[in-house]
């Protein structure tokens, strides 16, 4: 009875803090006037390192949290047990904690990406279509990787969390974060060309970011996860290819003579 309820407490906690974020992510969109709305669209977000890190974590706890879930459940399952043993507690947000890192050091380099792009579209006078059916070519990238190897190995670790304990438990705090470690990067092998297509549709468009999470869910969770992936990687194909031949089709695409990057 006290393992269930302190599951329930935490699985009421990781709810409780993806759902704050959320909140916070929709209230800095409503507060938006029309200038800065269109700032969302570009690369950066119109905005510098540490404020786009700050949104960037943001939006990772509202998005992976959800998805996280049953390991980190798992994880404070078997941490209870050995509790219960006399042995050696770690707290499992210890194990949260070194998650997020791989998501911190991912924002890094998303920011670092997205702002070489800015600077290199501006020195190149990138037209609005181009720009656009790069964009496109990015949506075919995620939705090829949606169908390759490397995809359902990093899928597979993260669809058994059982699987993942058993091989890759590591004892004390510090083997907490290099488990949370661990297991973040197979959930960053399993979706970051998913985080990556979201740049051209718009990188805080929050639809995009529901789906997103929605799908990541289904994968990690659902009976029919790795086919539901392979549809979502058809789809990112066919909609890519589109924007190739009609780069309108993208909700960031502006119509003009050349795109203008802040």
């Amino acid at each position: 009875m006290a393992l269930t309820l302190q599951r329930n407490i935490i699985l009421a906690l990781l709810i409780a803090i993806a759902a704050s974020a959320w909140a916070l992510l929709i209230w800095q969109q409503m507060g938006m006037d029309a200038d800065m709305r269109m700032g969302i669209y570009s690369p950066t977000m119109g905005m510098k390192a540490p404020l786009f890190l700050a949104v960037w974590m943001i939006m990772m706890v509202a998005m992976m949290f959800p998805t996280a879930a049953p390991m980190i459940l798992t994880f404070h399952q078997v941490q209870a047990g050995k509790r219960g043993r006399g042995e050696t507690f770690v707290s499992t947000w210890v194990f949260a904690a070194g998650y997020m890192l791989i998501w911190g050091a991912m924002g890094v380099l998303a920011f670092a990406g997205a702002a070489g792009s800015e600077v290199l579209a501006a020195y190149v006078g990138l037209s609005t279509a181009t720009a656009a059916r790069i964009g496109g070519a990015l949506l075919m990238a995620g939705g090829a990787y949606q169908l390759s190897p490397l995809k359902y190995l990093c899928l597979a670790k993260c669809r058994t969390p059982v699987g993942f304990i058993l091989t890759s438990w590591r004892d004390g705090q510090w083997g907490a974060v290099r488990m949370g470690v661990q297991h973040g990067l197979f959930c960053l092998g399993c979706c970051w060309l998913l985080f990556l297509a979201l740049f051209p549709i718009g990188i805080m468009n929050l639809a995009a970011m529901a789906v997103v999470t929605l799908l990541i869910f289904a994968e990690k969770t659902l009976p029919s996860g790795e086919r539901i992936a392979k549809v979502s990687g058809v789809a990112l194909l066919l909609y890519g290819a589109t924007v190739l031949v009609f780069p309108q089709a993208l909700p960031t695409f502006q119509p003009a003579d050349a795109m203008t990057m802040n």
